[in-house]
């Protein structure tokens, strides 16, 4: 498998996932900076110029939780998915799709207004900027009241949603949102900061 991922973007999942795992996989870096995401050679793996993109045997699979779901039925002895219970399958992949759909939308409203407005719409993109701190910190708050069983998301079994919401936690602070302020989540990140997979994972993206 080849995965295409970018420094510090929601590539972090899949690729904690991929370690979880124990996948033999090649990594192929898509620089952000120099918008290699619109290259030629990336259209061709990814059309929608986003990371991240798995290459299979089978083919390309695109956006998280679509890899996630992949790496978890792909790697069944690693146990990342309740793989025999649908009702809880359906549960994980409820949490992965709110925070594909409704999580980094609100993120991405930051830096990438662009996509929801004309460019010269300066004042509109600055609205949506302001408000990143309080969709971000009612979205935590959703997933600690509503969602989050614990210790882990979905009890007792460390899953790939685990690695989603790891993910995405790291961006609370440069959205100006106090991780403190959701205990479990806090402490879930504290304990996935321990793992071998996310030391490693953080490492290649230069994280803490």
């Amino acid at each position: 498998m080849i995965f295409y991922y970018a420094i510090q973007t929601v590539s972090v999942a899949s690729q904690i996932a991929l370690e979880e795992a124990g996948a033999v996989y090649e990594s192929r870096l898509i620089d952000f900076k120099t918008t290699e995401q619109q290259s030629k050679d990336y259209l061709q793996i990814n059309p929608k110029g986003r990371v991240p993109a798995l290459v299979t045997d089978r083919g390309i699979i695109t956006e998280t939780p679509a890899i996630l779901a992949y790496i978890a039925q792909a790697f069944p002895k690693a146990r990342l998915a309740p793989l025999d219970d649908p009702f809880l399958f359906a549960k994980l992949q409820d949490i992965n799709s709110y925070l594909c759909s409704t999580v980094h939308v609100n993120h991405a409203h930051k830096m990438r207004g662009n996509r929801w407005v004309e460019d010269k719409d300066a004042q509109s993109k600055a609205a949506m900027t302001a408000k990143v701190p309080k969709t971000m910190h009612d979205s935590f708050s959703l997933i600690e009241q509503e969602m989050f069983i614990g210790p882990w998301t979905l009890g007792d079994n460390f899953s790939i949603t685990d690695c989603y919401i790891f993910c995405i936690s790291n961006w609370l602070k440069g959205d100006n949102v106090e991780i403190k302020e959701f205990p479990l989540i806090h402490d879930h990140h504290l304990r996935m900061k321990k793992r071998p997979s996310v030391q490693k994972v953080m490492a290649i993206h230069g994280l803490n």
